[in-house]
């Protein structure tokens, strides 16, 4: 997907916003102020997904998108495995990093994915006017590209595109980080870029 200036701008822009309402509503659950951006947007065509997704044991939470766009594609927030131990570790008092993923922090890893996401698509709603829900979330522990392919096998077809949001989450412990990757269906993939363009229409 080639996208002009204005375009990458909006879409950064829908980024910082659906990350700083994530990031209000994640202060409130660890009771901590965190502050969360989005340094980087990719939007990538799927086939190429492979050179934008490392190998790393990550916590894969995948929702699919539905509201006013049923069965509009899949969200996924994905959180390498120290991002997963260092959040599990600030909700409960916890500090052993040294350790593999556990139940806890399973549980964890839904719970952040769901808020992230919710919060996410819920700031994507407002500013582009639509309805945007997430489904129940599906967790998966692996190595991202493992976790991606199954993800693509279930939409293939339906998706082209991915647009990536890499974000930095930075509290009062060291910074954390993870992506939130939207794999819109053809539809929704129009209707998000015909939004913003109204929405850009003033600056541009």
């Amino acid at each position: 997907m080639e996208l002009d200036p204005i375009q990458m701008d909006a879409l950064a822009e829908l980024g910082n916003i659906g990350a700083a309402h994530a990031a209000t509503t994640l202060s409130q659950m660890l009771m901590c102020p965190i502050d969360m951006t989005v340094p980087e947007v990719h939007a990538v065509d799927i086939a190429d997904m492979h050179s934008y997704i490392g190998n790393e044991i990550s916590a894969v939470v995948v929702f699919q998108i539905q509201g006013e766009v049923a069965d509009g594609g899949y969200i996924v927030v994905s959180m390498p495995r120290a991002t997963v131990i260092q959040l599990t570790n600030q909700m409960l008092g916890m500090t052993d990093t040294d350790r593999e993923i556990d139940d806890m922090d399973r549980s964890a890893a839904i719970e952040i994915g769901n808020i992230m996401i919710s919060a996410f698509l819920d700031a994507t709603a407002e500013l582009l006017g639509i309805v945007m829900l997430p489904s129940p979330p599906a967790l998966a522990i692996d190595m991202t590209h493992a976790a991606f392919e199954s993800i693509v096998a279930q939409v293939a077809g339906d998706v082209n595109d991915i647009l990536i949001f890499n974000t930095e989450l930075e509290s009062e412990a060291p910074p954390v980080y993870g992506s939130i990757y939207m794999l819109p269906n053809t539809e929704l993939m129009h209707q998000l870029f015909h939004m913003l363009e109204r929405l850009m229409e003033p600056i541009s």
